[in-house]
């Protein structure tokens, strides 16, 4: 059984859409999506700097955008599909509850929205590594904190202002090894998101749905949704709700899920698997060099 997974923010680098742009029709793809939504993704995914990336209004649809770039070339038909945070839009495409120009006109309603309301207040989010997750939970909420992503393998990401975020580095909770601030503009799937749900709400009432073709597992509490409806709400309703990864993994080994494959940009999600799901195959699209050996992959464990 094989679960294709698609990253979250965070996960872009300068330059990482650059070798996927050389495959036959890509190039193409890219600039019919960047017309659809009014933002350039080859310029922003081949030439712009961290920082520029870094805008949730661009990092949101080039991630989207490289994901489904790469899972097209891979040709897959996984058995589960699940994304993490705006992976989630990457993921209801793959399983076909949306078409890709539709999930990329709706990624570009969430980042500008997100980005609007990260501008409100200054706010980030920091990664804990180490501790008990109970612990850590009652610590953030002490200082006002959101565990908004339980990642599972020992990582939660806390979310809230920027003074919080500076008081948790002074503080950390017991057995947390590290704070480790995040490239991100905000303090996403928090309640400092609220003004862009109704956004992306709106957006939403123009969608055409459909039910998942592949088991869909959502990071509000990895269940899996078979009604397309209830997958769009679910995507509307975490921007300012906590990513439950670690329950995503549980559900993928109660699956019997035996490999991962991580959509570009990949190697986010294949770390976490690599500690909380031990015996599962992984492997990450970091390039287009990845795709044989993710076609073998696929070989081994798709038919299940």
């Amino acid at each position: 059984m094989l679960v294709l997974v698609a990253p979250g923010q965070g996960a872009q680098t300068p330059g990482f859409l650059t070798p996927w742009l050389e495959l036959p029709g890509a190039a193409a793809r890219i600039a019919g999506w960047s017309d659809a939504i009014g933002l350039d993704l080859a310029h922003y995914g081949t030439k712009a700097d961290a920082d520029e990336i870094r805008d949730t209004a661009v990092a949101q649809p080039l991630l989207v955008a490289a994901g489904l770039l790469s899972a097209a070339a891979l040709d897959a038909s996984p058995g589960v599909v699940a994304g993490h945070s705006v992976g989630e839009i990457t993921a209801a495409a793959l399983a076909g509850v949306i078409e890709d120009e539709a999930a990329l006109r709706l990624v570009r309603t969430r980042g500008l929205g997100m980005a609007e309301a990260a501008a409100v207040t200054e706010t980030g989010m920091a990664a804990l590594l180490g501790g008990d997750l109970e612990v850590t939970v009652a610590h953030l909420e002490k200082l006002g904190l959101t565990p908004a992503n339980v990642n599972g393998g020992g990582q939660v990401v806390a979310a809230g202002t920027a003074a919080q975020i500076a008081a948790l580095t002074e503080d950390k909770p017991e057995g947390v090894r590290r704070v480790v601030p995040l490239k991100v503009a905000g303090a996403f799937h928090t309640r400092h998101m609220a003004p862009a749900v109704d956004k992306l709400r709106a957006a939403a009432t123009a969608l055409t749905v459909t039910d998942p073709k592949v088991t869909y597992v959502s990071n509000a509490d990895g269940k899996t949704v078979a009604d397309g409806a209830e997958v769009i709400s679910r995507l509307v309703g975490q921007v300012a709700n906590p990513v439950r990864w670690d329950l995503c993994m549980e559900t993928f080994a109660e699956l019997g899920v035996t490999a991962l494959i991580e959509a570009a940009p990949g190697g986010t999600l294949v770390g976490l698997a690599k500690r909380a799901l031990p015996g599962v195959k992984t492997l990450a699209l970091k390039t287009p060099d990845d795709l044989d050996a993710a076609r073998a992959l696929i070989s081994e464990h798709a038919g299940a």
